[in-house]
């Protein structure tokens, strides 16, 4: 076994009631409710507990599903994924809390890039819109077991401005952990976004918001997609179990975007699409189980997380006591 070296692991996992060289992992799917391509893929493999969890777009046209199928399956795991962009041009969804704010284009809709949402988004209208979305999806009976945010529009990675402030007020207040990983190992930015996170990692820390160790995915686009050389899947799968192979001990959260790569994805996709479908069979497929077992990778859940928060918050159960039977290797 050959792992990334970085960070010592924040105790976390001993906190779920682990030894502290226990290697855990979390399998998020995000883009759940955005399409329906989406929505069959992810709600097959929650079923079938080849996912840990996933995160529902509550401002998209296929989201009433996927809280449907969530409400009517308590035990699956799903948070909300936090929206403030829009990223495709066919197919576009707007905030919540109306189109006369600051959160949208001149169409609309919520800005395609994470750069126009970070310049001229105001900060009551980020915690107004996340509020809306997180109390739509309560309503519509989810049981949320965590918070994260799509295209990382809140981190403020693209001009510096984030609104982490904002979306970790929320977690506090609502006992949710955030997807927010302590390193940015493994993840490909530069290394003076440490510096930055750390800053980041502290206010969870100080508002008892629980986080990860670390944050992977598999590179998004296929290498030479639409060419001749386009990337295959026995590529993309033989990359994601090296991935795995290089987890270290602590709490690392693998997100993927599984999609079943049909007609109506290629309609919405201006990119991509071969690699969602790509991602749906990866973790359908027996070999990526099989590698978990023989490295001795412990999946863990988001419900997991969200037990020690509030444990944490109301000084109740120690971690052992909060970990529950999705920690067990699968």
């Amino acid at each position: 076994m050959t792992t990334i070296p970085g960070a010592a692991p924040s105790g976390l996992i001993e906190r779920l009631g682990h030894s502290p060289d226990t290697r855990a992992i979390i399998l998020n799917a995000d883009d759940f409710g955005m399409c329906r391509s989406a929505n069959h893929a992810i709600s097959e493999l929650l079923r079938g507990g080849r996912l840990d969890s996933a995160t529902v777009m509550v401002p998209c046209s296929w989201a009433p599903q996927a809280l449907a199928f969530a409400a009517a399956n308590p035990d699956v795991q799903v948070g909300v994924h936090l929206v403030l962009t829009s990223e495709w041009q066919r197919y576009r969804w707007r905030p919540l809390t109306g189109i006369g704010t600051s959160l949208t284009d001149d169409a609309g809709y919520f800005p395609a890039d994470v750069a126009t949402v970070e310049r001229q988004a105001l900060d009551e209208d980020v915690a107004a819109e996340i509020a809306a979305q997180l109390t739509a999806a309560l309503d519509a009976g989810l049981d949320v077991t965590h918070l994260d945010n799509h295209m990382g529009s809140a981190y403020g990675l693209e001009t510096g401005r984030s609104f982490l402030p904002q979306v970790l007020s929320l977690a506090a207040s609502a006992g949710l952990p955030f997807r927010l990983p302590r390193t940015i190992e493994g993840m490909g930015l530069d290394p003076s976004v440490q510096a930055v996170l750390g800053r980041m990692t502290q206010a969870a820390d100080d508002l008892g918001v629980v986080i990860l160790d670390r944050l992977w995915t598999h590179p998004f686009e296929l290498r030479g997609e639409g060419g001749p050389d386009e990337e295959r899947y026995d590529d993309v799968k033989a990359g994601f179990i090296e991935l795995l192979r290089q987890v270290g001990p602590g709490v690392t959260e693998f997100y993927l975007h599984p999609m079943i790569d049909d007609a109506e994805l290629r309609d919405i996709a201006d990119y991509g699409a071969a690699k969602r479908g790509y991602e749906y069979r990866l973790l359908a497929d027996p070999d990526v189980e099989a590698v978990l077992a023989e490295e001795g990778i412990v999946r863990v859940g988001w419900r997991d997380l969200r037990a020690v928060q509030r444990a944490g918050r109301d000084g109740g159960a120690s971690g052992t006591e909060a970990n529950s039977t999705e920690t067990a290797t699968r």
